[in-house]
């Protein structure tokens, strides 16, 4: 069934903001940098629910 209203048509144009290119990527550390990195946002997010409990 065809329907009269017009959909945006698909193309590459390039966008009016582009993705902008990270200065650094948390993939290109290593296995160990990122475990440590998810050590401590853990400890500090347990930190704050424990302060939050006094």
């Amino acid at each position: 069934m065809a329907h009269a209203h017009p959909h945006p048509v698909h193309d590459h144009a390039p966008h009016a903001h582009p993705a902008q290119a990270a200065p650094w990527s948390m993939l290109a550390l290593g296995v160990g940098a990122r475990l440590m990195i998810a050590i401590a946002a853990s400890a500090v997010l347990w930190a704050t629910v424990w302060l939050a409990l006094q």
